[in-house]
């Protein structure tokens, strides 16, 4: 009797710790989005109500890229990493010719690691769009399913819900798949009143179902595959370890300015030869230092740039899409002429850890004196995710 006894206060204590643990786990669902006219921003904002309705989920916002339209210039960039922090996800697009947008499509591109790891399966998903004259979007609708039903995910579709609510003498954007707003309409809002019930009511439906099976995925396998895509442990994060680079700790600004600033996609950086505190090789070529020295310098100074922009993509550095600019300064005497000899140290040690990706567009130029007396400066500008 005693070991029964046992053995059921072991499976009740079991069962309450895992409620207690999914009913600590606040409901988180992504709301991203490709938007170019403001439509799909606006279905958007009306699913994260929905989301939110009850008090219950947690809606975040985001895009897949930088957006030229300046309702959305502070909305942020979504990285594909960080996809399976998240109980739930509504993906909103426009329809481009009876598909999903560019954009979008690039950003599930991305997905393939995710894929392999299984890192989406089982996280409910829905999907909705902005559809112009509504031409071919259910043909979108299906193509933004086969994409998310390739990754496992639990496919959360909207029916015929609210159907009887809408007002149906105009066009309205309901569809079976998701709600799509029919943006070329005249002499109507768009999204009209009816279309942002329906994408209410969706995001609402997603929020229920994304907090019913909260607690039921594998968390612990979750935070590993979390943490080794947050590290970049992939192509990028392999390479340094197969050619033994260590970055080394981001410097700290000796001024009132920042080590980077990104606008948009675009990630700018200058650094100089500081190392632990201290220039080295400082001085000027052919006065106090040699063309060797240099060249060490120049390598601290790259190290430099490629730790302050891990530290822009938040450590992954998968993230980076090309290295677009390189721009090499030195402290040289008047007739010195080989500063391309120099600068190749930089653009070599880019090429070897990002590949096609880290060919870029170069200049180079020597000056009578540096900053803080370094060989070299490095101006730098990466395109990121």
């Amino acid at each position: 009797m005693k070991k029964i006894y046992a053995f059921f206060v072991g499976v009740m204590l079991t069962l309450m710790t895992n409620f207690t643990m999914a009913q600590a786990h606040k409901t988180r669902i992504l709301v991203l989005i490709h938007s170019d006219n403001g439509g799909t921003y606006e279905i958007a904002k009306e699913i994260a109500k929905g989301i939110e309705r009850e008090g219950k989920a947690e809606a975040i916002l985001k895009q897949v890229k930088q957006s030229a339209n300046p309702k959305l210039k502070d909305l942020p960039i979504a990285n594909v990493g960080e996809l399976p922090n998240y109980d739930g996800i509504a993906f909103g697009s426009p329809v481009y010719f009876g598909n999903i947008s560019t954009a979008m499509s690039e950003f599930l591109a991305k997905t393939v690691e995710l894929w392999s790891q299984h890192a989406l399966e089982g996280i409910p998903a829905t999907v909705f769009m902005s559809a112009g004259s509504g031409a071919g979007k259910e043909l979108a609708l299906q193509a933004f399913w086969n994409s998310l039903a390739v990754h496992g995910m639990i496919l959360v579709p909207t029916g015929i819900m609210g159907n009887e609510k809408i007002d149906k003498s105009i066009p309205q954007g309901n569809t079976v798949l998701g709600t799509s707003s029919l943006a070329a309409l005249t002499n109507t809002e768009r999204p009209s009143s009816s279309e942002r019930y329906l994408a209410g009511m969706q995001g609402a439906n997603l929020a229920k179902i994304a907090s019913a099976l909260v607690g039921t995925r594998d968390y612990r396998m979750l935070e590993q595959k979390k943490k080794a895509a947050g590290r970049g442990e992939s192509s990028i994060h392999n390479r340094l370890k197969e050619k033994n680079i260590t970055l080394p700790k981001v410097p700290q600004p000796a001024g009132n300015y920042q080590p980077y600033v990104r606008s948009g996609n675009l990630v700018f950086i200058n650094q100089v030869a500081l190392k632990d505190g201290k220039i080295v090789k400082p001085g000027k070529l052919g006065v106090d230092v040699d063309e060797q020295e240099v060249k060490a310098a120049t390598e601290i100074t790259m190290l430099n740039v490629l730790a302050v922009l891990q530290d822009a993509v938040d450590g992954n550095l998968d993230r980076v899409k090309r290295c677009v600019q390189l721009t090499g300064i030195f402290n040289t005497e008047e007739h010195y002429s080989k500063h391309a000899d120099l600068m190749n140290v930089a653009s070599d040690l880019t090429v070897t850890i990002f590949g096609e990706k880290g060919k870029h567009a170069r200049a180079t130029f020597g000056a009578s004196s540096l900053p803080v007396n370094s060989a070299v400066e490095i101006q730098a500008v990466f395109e990121v995710e």
